[in-house]
């Protein structure tokens, strides 16, 4: 401005022309620096905007440009120095989480977008005996069966695979759950190998059936072979048969109550075995969206008389509007069986309730069949649902065990809450 006003007062004055270029020269040269000066603070500032933009946080600005700057460069500093910070904990915490992934014995596998996979743990890569591809499509090729099942698997589904890698069988658990991060859809898969805690409990269920089997054929066959025994006794004299002559009509009676006892017991064995084979046949599903009040109206005028035969009461509740997708034959059975089992527990009561009602849980459909009766000691309830096993006296035992296979192959389940004296609530749930 100095300089300009100069020029201004010697613009006209021809005697000191030499002192017009001079200042001329001095107003472009402080132009061009002033220039330089802005341009300078341009590229700082987009020096730092770029550092941070791709997390370069090694860049300086202990440039000299005098003081002027001097703030403006501690400033930048103190920004990149936090930014450094930030991203230091970050990458602190990511390893630390990837530490523990890689330390837990289920596999992990997450994928960006269906397609690029962005996490696969050690467990993961021990499971499956395969190094950590980059892609789907590359885990598709090394493993079609398993990546098939798992895109055929619903948002926060559970399934038992049964695999085979490199000639070993694997049962494995698996579980899918998808979800969206920053407008990214990410796919969490987790799994893990099960075979030898499936072994264990096979074999502890093979051991409870064995000798609950043991015990009814033991039951029918050992008076079968003493009724056969005594007579083959009747029916000899010193190891030779009688003669005809030689039977009394006390003899032949005899004979005739063991052959019928025998035949009795063979008929009971024949159904006992017959119960078994029901029990591990189930047929196909035939799925059906089932709307839940219009099932209960059925059962309750299917089941009324009977109940109230018993001096008891049914009461049905549902939601309006709720449909279930189910095999309602199969369901129906279920739901039979249950109401017959609590009306049963409420006989020896003065006023026997049974109340069956549909809901939702957590978003789940869910039926319960509801008793006043005298419920189950709680050391039984874990056995009540083992084949052949029954609390009551001439029950089979098949009951309760069909109804939970049947909730298994409906993707549900079968639960019992009881306490002795206060009744029983059985639950069945179905899938989301």
């Amino acid at each position: 401005m100095l300089t300009l006003t100069a020029l201004a007062f010697i613009f006209a004055r021809t005697d000191l022309f030499f002192n017009q270029i001079i200042l001329l020269g001095v107003i472009i040269i402080q132009v061009s620096e002033l220039i330089r000066f802005i341009t300078y603070t341009n590229r700082e500032l987009a020096k730092l905007l770029l550092a941070i933009r791709y997390s370069d946080f090694s860049i300086s600005f202990k440039g000299k440009r005098g003081k002027s700057f001097q703030e403006l460069q501690d400033a930048f500093v103190e920004i990149i120095e936090a930014f450094k910070k930030v991203s230091v904990e970050k990458e602190a915490q990511f390893r630390f989480l990837q530490v523990i992934v890689d330390n837990i014995k289920v596999g992990v596998i997450a994928i960006k977008e269906d397609y690029e996979i962005e996490l696969m743990n050690q467990a993961s890569e021990k499971i499956l005996k395969i190094a950590t591809p980059n892609y789907w499509k590359q885990m598709q090729q090394l493993l079609p069966h398993f990546s098939a099942e798992l895109e055929e698997m619903g948002d926060n589904e559970k399934r038992l695979l049964e695999l085979n890698i490199k000639g070993e069988k694997l049962q494995v658990s698996a579980q899918v759950n998808r979800l969206k991060i920053l407008n990214y859809r990410y796919t969490i898969i987790t799994f893990q190998d099960i075979k030898s805690e499936i072994e264990q409990k096979e074999i502890e269920a093979w051991h409870k059936l064995i000798r609950i089997l043991t015990h009814e054929i033991m039951n029918s066959v050992t008076p079968v072979t003493s009724l056969s025994e005594t007579i083959l006794m009747m029916l000899e004299e010193e190891g030779k048969p009688k003669q005809k002559e030689d039977l009394t009509e006390e003899d032949l009676e005899d004979v005739r109550f063991s052959l019928q006892t025998i035949q009795k017991r063979s008929e009971g064995l024949l159904h006992f075995v017959d119960d078994y084979r029901r029990l591990t046949k189930i047929k196909t599903l035939e799925l059906e969206e089932v709307d839940s009040e219009d099932l209960l109206k059925s059962l309750e005028m299917l089941l009324k008389k009977e109940v109230e035969k018993s001096g008891a009461s049914i009461e049905i509740q549902s939601m309006k509007s709720m449909s279930i997708a189910m095999d309602r034959k199969l369901i129906e059975q279920v739901l039979i069986n249950l109401i017959t089992n609590a009306r049963h527990a409420v006989e020896s009561r003065n006023e026997g309730h049974i109340e069956v009602i549909a809901r939702t849980s957590e978003g789940q459909p869910v039926i319960e069949v509801n008793d006043n009766g005298t419920g189950i000691d709680e050391g039984k309830l874990e056995e009540i649902f083992i084949p052949f096993f029954s609390t009551k006296e001439h029950g089979s035992g098949i009951g309760l065990s069909l109804s939970k296979q049947i909730m298994k192959k409906h993707k549900g389940d079968l639960t019992v809450k009881s306490e002795l004296g206060k009744g029983s609530t059985f639950i069945l749930s179905f899938p989301k």
